[in-house]
């Protein structure tokens, strides 16, 4: 299977995996599943560590690229049929990263696997991470 990973469980996935629920950890640690996380996490991590809202041990340009090959997940591409999709979207949820990461799913029939709620009221398959 593959699946979308939010930003958060992408940054749980690096140093609190105690944080998923079982069957969100057997989801990870599934050998079989494609793991993707999309650009729009690496700008919301970018945006969330300039602002001082972010603590990483490294700067986000080596953290991201890193993280991602020692974890083994792989990249999404942005299309701009995503970022086209965000108008057709319902406003449930104003922040635009994760409306952004909704799209992506949609126009890919991804699921997502987050810890936010919010994301349930979107015509997306939601996995809950915790």
């Amino acid at each position: 299977m593959k699946l979308l990973l939010d930003t958060q469980v992408w940054l749980w996935m690096q140093a609190s995996l105690e944080r998923f629920s079982s069957t969100a950890r057997e989801m990870v640690d599934n050998q079989d599943n494609v793991l993707l996380l999309s650009p729009v996490s690496a700008w919301e991590i970018a945006t969330k560590y300039a602002m001082g809202r972010l603590t990483l041990p490294i700067p986000p340009a080596e953290y991201v690229p890193s993280r991602m090959k020692s974890s083994g997940v792989d990249a999404l591409a942005l299309q701009h049929s995503h970022a086209l999709q965000v108008a057709t979207l319902p406003w449930h949820h104003r922040d635009p990263f994760d409306r952004l990461l909704i799209a992506q799913a949609q126009v890919e029939g991804l699921p997502i696997l987050s810890a936010n709620r919010q994301l349930a009221a979107y015509d997306v398959q939601v996995q809950q991470a915790d």
